[in-house]
């Protein structure tokens, strides 16, 4: 072939006769790969098209990552990204020898590597015969008759649903053209779709389009063929793509702004500090000029406002003469009354919530608790009236909604405990390092049934294996990781760095446990910040740590001098006393601009937050794989979300009574002694008895708290003729005596919930 043989006779000549007749080169024939022979230029399909006028050398790349003959050799600034001019050229030569079985002609560089086949082609030629080309590893090429399949099972429906990238149908065929995902069953995509999608987010971003499984679903695609460039996505790479999101409105939008300084002024941590509106952020106000006494007050533009009283669900608010000491003129003026701290709602009349939901045997209600409050380090905002009742009702129904889902999800995983038990012997004044030494136990296994013996008691000759000992045993676990030095943060808590702990490997026990705990019955952890959560189920490099994020007190208050420097001439004075620490972040840069306190603020946090904890952050995450944890959090992120990151509320009576089944043939307001069970709780939630609600649940369960998974069996309730109530926690139980009179039900309940307790908690030390 004329480009075969122009190769050749260019490297037979002298040095210099080549290098002078470099710049008289036919610039047409530079265009033409020397390994496939053609002038196509389809970077999507070939790779980029690369001419070296000094070489005089066009090469796709494809092409050359695939020609079975040749290796990197050299730097990566070498060449041709390693590839050496010497190794090229040997290439093309030993290509010239072997004949393309699918267009006849000569120059096949690549050959299929299965066994005792001796197909060669060019690259080109490949993709028009569907050959698989493996990007990974030693780069290996399969013709169109040993190429790797999916398998189909013969249960998988036939038919076609949306390519979930095109969104136009795609067949459930065993054809090369359609790929399959390997973590969902029902996501199909059409081959040229996952390859224009893996070229555009790179090895980063490219994942399941469903479930958002990143490694499961790189390894496949890449043995089906499907190159993943290891770069950033195409989106991360352009130059100020998100410039625009940076800027933050501040503009006082109120009737009558006092400000001298104008609409436009803003001084953080002032009274002129602008305000935006907590829904749509595109209305502003100073502090001052609403009354507002910190912007931790949440602030309702009129738009807003006006939104929301249409629909019936704002009352219109009050206006009010501005304090003369806040008046600058001294004339009155009338402002937006800020919204006031909404008070605890009251339950309405005693027992009024009991009487309207009623609960029988056939109801199958999840005994989840709802949830009360994110546990992050942000500060917390105090509900406007627009965020009264209706909005919290609907706020508590969500999250009770999405536990009910996280108990269904871990019931699923419990199907892997078996019978088969493990006891861990813990001593009850160092709960850490007994639980740490049982869970490193050769004999260990997550998949058996957990049993708890609480050593170092008053009466160390019994053994307490009752599920009152495991469920205290989780309770207490749980709150030692809260606190431990593997974590930091106020309420939220990030993953901290510590050495020695890394060298221990406690950040994998630590995830092991919490997988372990909610697995067999353990409580919520409730005390993971948001960002920690988004880098367990997302991966770090899909996460933007925030200011509240950072628990180094010096640390903080170095970023918020740089992000509130209101001149360049501070920016830099700033940037100068802290160098040493920006050094070693890696985050030092050149400032020209008073706007570039941003990107550096942006790369302090992903530094402090997440670049320096990408260790233990990796172990804690292989941890919480125990039981297949993590990957339950990584398919349903918001669901696990209001298990990790908002704490439960604390029981009240409402949940107490939803959470027990009553025993009746009848209407359960008809039972006898039904109601007394009922103003009974009322009692105990307003204080006007000895025992709290958590001691009546543990009284019948031997837990205090409502597990993650739920009980089970779930709790149930009784009414017999007996002398005192009894708690079957083996059952999960609560069988309650017929009394004639409340005052004496009421007095027979707290005689012996109390006593029981009491003897318990002396007999076993906690």
């Amino acid at each position: 072939m004329v480009f075969n043989t122009l190769f050749l006779l260019h490297d037979t000549q002298p040095e210099e006769l080549r290098m002078s007749k470099t710049n008289n080169f036919d610039v047409q024939n530079t265009k033409i790969c020397v390994l496939c022979g053609r002038t196509d230029d389809c970077p999507e399909k070939y790779g980029e098209k690369r001419t070296y006028v000094e070489y005089n050398l066009t090469v796709h790349y494809y092409c050359l990552l695939m020609s079975s003959g040749i290796w990197q050799r050299g730097e990566e600034d070498e060449g041709v990204d390693g590839f050496l001019i010497t190794d090229i050229r040997k290439e093309v030569k030993r290509a010239a020898k072997l004949k393309c079985n699918i267009c006849k002609k000569k120059g096949a560089s690549i050959g299929c590597v299965a066994p005792k086949c001796k197909r060669s082609y060019h690259f080109p030629c490949g993709i028009q015969r569907e050959c698989i080309f493996q990007f990974m590893e030693d780069f290996r090429s399969y013709c169109w008759e040993h190429r790797p399949v999916q398998e189909f099972m013969d249960k998988e429906p036939r038919g076609a649903s949306q390519c979930t990238i095109c969104l136009d149908l795609v067949e459930h065929l065993p054809v090369y053209t359609v790929l399959k995902s390997p973590c969902c069953k029902n996501a199909w995509f059409h081959r040229e779709c996952l390859q224009y999608q893996a070229l555009s987010a790179g090895i980063f971003f490219f994942r399941c389009t469903v479930c958002n499984n990143k490694d499961k679903f790189q390894i496949e695609m890449l043995r089906m063929g499907i190159h993943i460039p290891e770069r950033d996505a195409s989106w991360e790479l352009e130059e100020n793509a998100y410039q625009d999101l940076l800027h933050c409105y501040q503009h006082c939008d109120v009737k009558r702004c006092l400000c001298k300084k104008g609409r436009d002024y803003n001084e953080p941590d002032s009274k002129w500090e602008i305000q935006r509106c907590q829904y749509c952020g595109s209305r502003g106000t100073h502090l001052a000029c609403s009354s507002l006494k910190s912007w931790e007050q949440n602030w309702e533009c009129m738009e807003c406002r006006s939104i929301f009283a249409k629909s019936g669900k704002y009352s219109k608010q009050k206006k009010r003469t501005l304090a003369a000491s806040e008046n600058s003129n001294g004339t009155p003026c009338l402002l937006e009354e800020p919204p006031p701290k909404s008070p605890r709602q009251s339950s309405g009349s005693p027992r009024s919530f009991l009487l309207q939901s009623p609960k029988i045997m056939c109801q199958n209600l999840s005994p989840c608790s709802h949830l009360e409050q994110p546990a992050s380090n942000r500060v917390t905002v105090s509900p406007s009236p627009v965020m009264s009742n209706w909005n919290w009702s609907l706020r508590h129904k969500y999250l009770r909604q999405q536990r009910k889902e996280v108990c269904s999800i871990l019931k699923e995983l419990k199907v892997q405990v078996q019978t088969k038990t493990t006891r861990l012997n813990i001593n009850a004044e160092n709960i850490w390092s007994s639980a740490l030494k049982g869970f490193r136990q050769r004999i260990f296994s997550p998949t058996n049934t957990i049993e708890v013996n609480f050593s170092n008691c008053k009466n160390r000759s019994k053994t307490n294996t009752s599920s009152a000992s495991k469920h205290h045993f989780f309770q207490v676990l749980m709150l030692h990781l809260q606190n431990s030095s593997l974590l930091e943060g106020s309420f939220g808590k990030n993953l901290s760095l510590d050495f020695q702990a890394l060298k221990e490997n406690l950040y994998f026990e630590a995830g092991k446990m919490i997988a372990v705990s909610l697995v067999h019955g353990g409580p919520p952890p409730g005390f993971f910040s948001k960002t920690l959560f988004k880098c367990l189920v997302y991966g770090p490099e899909n996460v933007k740590p925030a200011l509240e994020d950072v628990a180094d007190v010096d640390v903080a208050q170095t970023i918020k001098t740089i992000k509130y420097a209101n001149s360049l001439s501070s920016l830099q004075s700033t940037l100068q006393d802290c160098c040493e620490f920006l050094t070693a972040a890696g985050c030092l840069r050149p400032v020209t601009a008073l706007c570039d306190k941003n990107m550096l603020v942006n790369d302090i946090l992903i530094y402090h937050v997440i670049k320096r904890i990408t260790l233990p952050l990796e172990s804690f995450r292989q941890g919480l794989k125990t039981l297949g944890v993590l990957e339950k959090m990584q398919r349903h992120p918001d669901v696990f979300s209001s298990i990790f990151c908002y704490k439960p509320e604390r029981l009240s009576a409402e949940t107490v009574y939803n959470l027990f089944t009553i025993h009746s043939s009848s209407d359960v307001n008809k039972v006898e002694g039904a109601d007394f069970w009922m103003g009974y709780l009322q009692d105990v939630e307003s204080g006007d008895s000895v025992v709290t609600l958590e001691d009546i649940l543990l009284f019948v369960t031997g837990s205090s708290y409502i597990p993650a998974i739920g009980f089970d069996p779930e709790p149930t309730i009784k009414f017999l003729h007996i002398r005192y109530p009894i708690g079957n926690r083996l059952l999960n139980c609560l069988e309650l005596p017929k009394t004639k009179r409340y005052q004496q039900f009421k007095n027979k309940m707290e005689l012996t919930i109390r006593n029981t307790l009491r003897v318990e908690r002396e007999y076993f030390c906690y």
